[in-house]
C-alpha cells in the first residue's frame, strides 16, 4: 500500500513555529532539553522525542494548530494522561497536551447520559454519576488516571466493560476536530448542517465505503467475527458494517482511532448502572482446562467479573503482605477465577449467588472462597488479581522493562490458548512471566520483562513477538490487541491479523480523513515493518529508590506540581536520563541545573505518588535524598536540634515583626512590598500574605490535676506552639486553647509532655535532607510521650497530622498510640459528645498525612456530623504548602490550589488537620480554614451522662 509523502519531520518548519508563537503563549511551549524528554515519554517501552510540546486549553487552539500543521506538513500527536501502553502518545514532532481546560462534564437526562470533555479522569466521571447510580462503561485498570480523550481514542475496556459497554457501543454523540482543522459536533443540528454542507464529498465517501463494506459478504463476515471478539487491533471497520449514516460512520471510526483520524474535543455517553450490592468469590481449578470450561458455564451466569489467574501469576504474589496462606500451597497446574456478581437489590444478589455456585458444582476444585460481600475480604481478594502486575515489576531486573501484552482467543478455545501462551513462555526463556485476564472475553493479558540493550535481547523479543502474533491472530483468529489499542507495538501486525484486504480498506479510511498523513503517523497502520523495534526506551539505573518505576503514570493526578514543573514520572525520566549521561561522561551541568528547580525545588515530598505507584515508590524518598546531597549546614542542623525551644522562639519573633510590618504598612502594601523584595532576592526571601498567621501571644501549659478523669497527653506541634490565627481570621483562638477546651468538654484531663518548647518531631530537619538530627528528634519526643503516658497507659494526641505520621511511621514501640485530630476524635469523642450540624456549608481538606494515615473518609465522615453541606473540592489531593514550600516556593502552593477558590465559593469556612496546609488554603481559597476541632468544639455539648 502506498502511503501519503511522508511529512517533513525535522526540523520544524519557521513558519509552523511563528504560528505556534502567535497562537500559545511562551508558558505553555516547550522545546528545552528537560521538558521535551519529560514529555517524550508514556507508559509504553518506547520513547521519541518532541521537538515542541503545547500545552492546548482550547478547541479553537486546537483548530488552529491543525490547519497551521496542515499547511506546513508538519505531525502532530495528541496526548491525554499518557498512560498508553503501546506507544501511541508519543513523537518525535510535535506534541500537543490536554491542559487544565478541558475538565468539562455534563449530566444529562438525570444520569442517564454524559457529556465529557477529553481531559476528565474517568474515575471523576463516575464520581459525578454516583449519585444517579450509574457510571460510564469503559472500566480500564488505569480509570484513576486516564482521561476520557485517551478512553475513546484507544477504546478502552477492562474488567467489567466486555465489548457490549465500551465506548463503542456506549457513544450517543461526540465533537472532534479533523486534520484540516475543520469541527464536527453530531449533537449540534447547526453545526451537523454546516459539516454537510462543507464536506459533502468527504460524507459521500464513507457512506460508499460502508456500502461496499456491506455489499462485500466475506469481508463483512469477518469484521463481524474479528468485533464478537474485544479488539482494537487496526481502525474500527466494525463502523463500516454497523452503521449506514456517514456521521455515525465517522464518529465511530473516531473511537479506537488513536488519534490518527483526528481530535476528539467532547463525547457523550449512554451511561451504565451502577448496582450497589457485589460479591466476590475466589475458585481454583486443578488445572487450566478446567477452569476455561468453568469460563464458558460462566458466561450465561449472571457475573459482571471474571478474572483468570494462572499458576505463575498466582506464584508472584504468594507470601506477599496480606496474602492468604493457602497460594502458596496451590498444585503446580493450578489456575484460578476471579468471580464478581452486582445486583441492583439484596436479594437479587442472593439469587444470583445462588444461580452461580449450582453452575459451577459439578468442576472438581482444589481451593474455594465462597461469595463474600464483606469489604475487607472483597477487597482482600481482588488484591490478588490486582498485585500480580506489581509483583512482576517489583522483581524485574534493574535495566529491565515491563511489557504487559493483551490478545483475545475465541472462549471456546481459550483453554489451548493459555496453554498454547505458556508454552511460548517456555520456549523463548520468560521464566518470570505470568499471565491473567478478563476471561469472559477471552482477553489474557500476559506480562513479561524485558531488556533491550543488546541486538541479542530485541531479537529474542521479535521471535517471541512473531510466535505470539502466529499463534493468537492466523491459528487462533483472535486479536492481538485486546484493550490496550494498537500503538506502533502492533502497527506492524494489523495486516497479518485482519488479511489484506482489510487492510487496504483501513489505509483508504486514514488518507481520507488525514490525507497528508500528519496525525499520529506510523501508529495504527505503519509502512514499517520494523516500527516496534525503533525507538525502544531505555530504563537505565538510577537510584534504589526509584530504579523499579515502570514510567505508567498512574502517579500524576496527585502531584501538586503536575503542569507547573514535572511530575514523579517525569522526575524519574530525567533523572535517570541525567545519571546515564553521567556514565556516559557526558557534560549534565545545565540539565542537572534544571532539573534542580523543576525536579527537586518545586516536589512538595508529601509521599502521595507511592499510594498510586503500583510498585509503591515514593519519590520524595529520592528527592530527600537528593536535597541531602546539598544539605551542607550540618552545624547550624545541630545546634537547632539541640536548641529547638530557642528556633520556635525565633519563629514567634518573625511573626512578630510580620505583624508589626503589616500594621504599619497595612495587608496590601506590605504583600506588594514583600513580593518586591522576594523578586530582589532572587528568590530566597519567603512571601508574605494577608493569611500569614500571628505569634501565638502566650503558651499555658497548666500542670495535671490529679482528679480521676481519663488522661491524654497532648503533644502540641511547634507550628502550633509558634503560630496563631492570622490578623483576619474570625477565629482568633489559638488551636492549643481550642483543643483544649474540646478534649475537656469530652470530659478528658489534657496532660503536657515535660520539656514541650523542644520537642519536635523531625519533620522540619527531614524535609531539608538533614535525616539524623531528623531521627534524633523524633526519638527524643518518642522517649517524653512515653514517659508523659505513663509507659503507653494514656492515648496521646497530636494536634497536626504531618507529625503524627512522622512520629508513627515504622513505630517499633507498640506501647504507645500517637492519634492525630481525626482518630482521635473518632476513637474517642464520638460517644462522648453531642452533635448538633450547622446549616452553614464547609469545605474539607483532607491533607497527604492524613490520606497516608488512611483517615481520609473519617474526616469527611466527621464533617458530615458538624454540617449539613460538605464539600471536598475535586482533584486537590495535596495543597503544595509541603511545611513551608508556601513561602520559599509560594508557586508550588498557588499551582496547587488554583482551582480551589471557584470550588468552595459557597463555603464559609474550610477545615483540615495541618496549621501550615490552612495558611496556603485560607490564602487561595478566600475562605478562613481552620483545624477540624474548630468545628467540632461549634457544634457539640457532652452527652449526660
Amino acid at each position: 500500500m502506498t502511503a501519503a509523502v511522508p511529512p517533513a519531520r525535522s526540523p520544524l518548519p519557521a513558519a509552523f513555529l511563528t504560528d505556534a508563537e502567535r497562537l500559545i503563549p511562551r508558558e505553555r511551549r516547550f522545546d528545552d532539553p528537560l521538558s521535551t524528554l519529560a514529555f517524550g515519554t508514556d507508559a509504553s517501552f518506547y520513547r521519541l522525542i518532541p521537538k515542541l510540546v503545547v500545552r492546548v486549553e482550547s478547541e479553537q487552539e486546537v483548530v488552529q494548530l491543525l490547519q497551521s500543521a496542515s499547511r506546513h506538513r508538519v505531525p502532530v500527536t495528541f496526548r491525554a494522561a499518557g498512560t498508553s501502553l503501546s506507544g501511541q502518545a508519543i513523537s518525535d514532532s510535535v506534541l500537543i497536551v490536554l491542559g487544565d481546560n478541558w475538565n468539562g462534564r455534563e449530566i444529562l437526562q438525570q444520569g442517564e447520559r454524559i457529556r465529557l470533555q477529553p481531559g476528565v479522569i474517568g474515575a471523576q466521571a463516575n464520581a459525578v454519576l454516583a449519585p444517579f447510580k450509574r457510571k460510564i462503561g469503559p472500566d480500564p485498570a488505569s480509570i484513576a488516571t486516564c482521561k476520557i480523550g485517551g478512553i475513546v481514542a484507544n477504546n478502552a475496556s477492562g474488567m467489567c466493560c466486555g465489548t457490549a459497554q465500551n465506548s463503542y457501543h456506549t457513544l450517543a454523540g461526540m465533537r472532534l476536530v479533523l486534520a484540516d482543522g475543520s469541527v464536527l459536533d453530531t449533537e449540534d443540528a447547526v453545526s451537523v448542517a454546516a459539516f454537510h454542507a462543507t464536506h459533502a464529498d468527504l460524507l459521500a465517501q464513507l457512506a460508499e465505503l460502508g456500502r461496499e463494506t456491506r455489499d462485500n459478504t466475506d469481508l463483512a463476515a469477518r469484521i463481524r467475527h474479528k468485533y464478537r471478539l474485544k479488539n482494537t487491533t487496526g481502525l474500527s471497520l466494525n463502523a463500516l458494517v454497523d452503521y449506514d449514516q456517514p456521521l455515525d460512520i465517522l464518529c465511530h471510526l473516531m473511537v479506537g482511532s488513536e488519534g490518527t483520524l483526528g481530535f476528539i474535543s467532547s463525547v457523550t455517553y449512554d451511561t451504565v448502572p451502577d448496582h450497589p450490592y457485589k460479591a466476590t468469590a475466589f475458585i481454583v481449578f486443578p488445572d487450566v482446562d478446567n477452569c476455561c470450561r468453568a469460563v464458558s458455564v460462566l458466561k450465561r451466569q449472571p457475573v459482571s467479573a471474571v478474572e483468570l489467574l494462572d499458576r505463575r501469576s498466582l506464584r508472584s504474589v504468594q507470601g506477599k503482605p496480606g496474602m492468604p496462606d493457602w497460594v502458596m500451597a496451590l498444585s503446580g497446574n493450578a489456575c484460578a477465577l476471579l468471580i464478581e456478581t452486582r445486583a441492583a437489590s439484596a436479594s437479587l444478589l442472593q439469587e444470583q449467588k445462588a444461580r452461580i455456585m449450582e453452575a459451577l458444582a459439578s468442576f472438581p476444585v482444589e481451593k474455594q472462597v465462597d461469595f463474600t460481600e464483606d469489604p475487607v475480604e472483597f477487597g482482600r481478594l481482588w488484591a490478588i488479581r490486582k498485585d500480580t502486575f506489581p509483583a512482576v515489576g517489583a522483581v524485574r531486573q534493574t535495566g529491565t522493562t515491563v511489557i504487559i501484552e493483551d490478545v483475545t482467543f475465541p472462549i471456546e478455545q481459550l483453554a489451548e490458548g493459555v496453554n498454547r501462551l505458556i508454552g511460548l513462555f517456555e520456549k523463548h526463556r520468560y521464566d518470570e512471566a505470568i499471565l491473567f485476564g478478563h476471561a469472559l472475553e477471552g482477553n489474557l493479558h500476559f506480562v513479561f520483562t524485558q531488556g533491550f540493550d543488546s541486538p541479542e535481547q530485541v531479537a529474542r523479543y521479535e521471535a517471541f513477538m512473531q510466535d505470539v502474533a502466529q499463534l493468537v491472530a492466523v491459528e487462533f483468529g483472535g486479536s492481538l490487541k485486546a484493550e490496550h489499542g494498537t500503538g506502533r507495538n502492533m502497527a506492524p501486525f494489523v495486516e497479518l491479523e485482519w488479511g489484506s484486504e482489510a487492510y487496504r480498506l483501513m489505509w483508504r479510511i486514514k488518507h481520507l480523513l488525514d490525507p497528508l498523513g500528519i496525525l499520529n503517523p506510523d501508529v495504527v497502520l505503519s509502512e514499517d515493518k520494523d516500527i516496534h523495534l525503533k525507538n525502544l526506551k531505555p530504563l537505565p539505573a538510577a537510584d534504589p529508590i526509584v530504579d523499579k518505576c515502570i514510567e505508567c503514570g498512574f502517579c500524576e493526578p496527585v502531584c501538586p506540581s503536575r503542569g507547573l514543573t514535572l511530575t514523579p514520572r517525569q522526575r524519574i525520566v530525567m533523572y535517570r536520563d541525567i545519571q546515564a549521561k553521567k556514565r556516559r561522561g557526558e557534560d549534565t551541568e545545565a540539565l542537572e541545573r534544571d532539573y534542580h528547580y523543576h525536579g527537586i525545588d518545586t516536589c512538595a515530598a508529601t509521599g502521595l505518588c507511592a499510594q498510586r505507584c503500583p510498585v509503591g515508590i515514593n519519590t520524595g524518598d529520592l528527592v530527600r535524598k537528593l536535597r541531602s546531597l546539598d544539605a551542607d549546614n550540618t552545624r547550624t542542623a545541630d545546634w537547632l536540634a539541640g536548641h529547638f525551644a530557642t528556633a520556635v522562639q525565633g519563629t514567634r519573633f518573625i511573626l512578630h515583626v510580620a505583624n508589626g510590618a503589616r500594621l504599619l504598612l497595612g495587608a496590601p502594601l506590605l504583600a506588594k512590598t514583600s513580593a518586591a523584595l522576594r523578586k530582589a532576592s532572587g528568590e530566597r526571601l519567603p512571601q508574605w500574605t494577608p493569611a500569614m498567621p500571628q505569634p501565638l501571644q502566650t503558651l499555658r501549659l497548666p500542670k495535671p490535676s490529679g482528679d480521676q478523669r481519663p488522661r491524654v497527653v497532648y503533644l502540641a506541634a511547634c507550628v502550633s506552639r509558634a503560630m496563631g490565627p492570622s490578623a483576619t481570621d474570625a477565629e482568633q483562638v489559638p488551636l492549643i486553647d481550642k483543643t483544649r477546651a474540646l478534649l475537656e468538654k469530652a470530659g478528658y484531663q489534657v496532660v503536657f509532655p515535660d520539656d514541650l518548647n523542644n520537642l519536635c518531631c523531625g519533620q522540619p530537619f527531614a524535609s531539608k535532607g538533614y535525616a539524623d538530627q531528623a531521627e534524633r528528634k523524633r526519638r527524643e519526643t518518642l522517649d517524653a510521650l512515653l514517659e508523659a503516658s505513663r509507659g503507653g497507659l494514656d492515648p496521646i494526641y497530636c494536634d497536626t497530622s504531618p507529625c503524627t505520621l512522622r512520629l508513627v511511621q515504622e513505630l517499633a514501640d507498640e506501647r504507645l498510640k500517637v492519634y492525630d485530630p481525626v482518630r482521635f476524635i473518632r476513637t474517642f469523642l464520638l460517644d462522648r459528645l453531642e452533635f448538633e450540624p450547622q446549616e452553614a456549608p464547609i469545605a474539607v481538606h483532607v491533607t497527604c498525612s492524613t490520606q497516608h494515615l488512611g483517615e481520609g473518609p473519617a474526616l469527611i465522615d466527621i464533617a458530615r456530623r458538624c454540617a449539613k453541606t460538605v464539600v471536598v473540592p475535586e482533584g486537590i489531593q495535596c495543597c503544595g504548602f509541603a511545611g513551608d514550600k508556601g513561602f520559599t516556593t509560594p508557586e508550588l502552593n498557588g499551582h496547587a490550589l488554583r482551582s480551589l477558590k471557584d470550588a468552595v465559593q459557597h463555603c464559609e469556612e474550610g477545615i483540615s488537620t495541618s496549621r501550615t496546609c490552612e495558611i496556603g488554603l485560607s490564602q487561595h481559597g478566600g475562605i478562613d480554614y481552620h483545624g477540624l476541632v474548630y468545628l467540632v468544639d461549634r457544634v457539640t455539648r457532652p452527652k449526660a451522662t
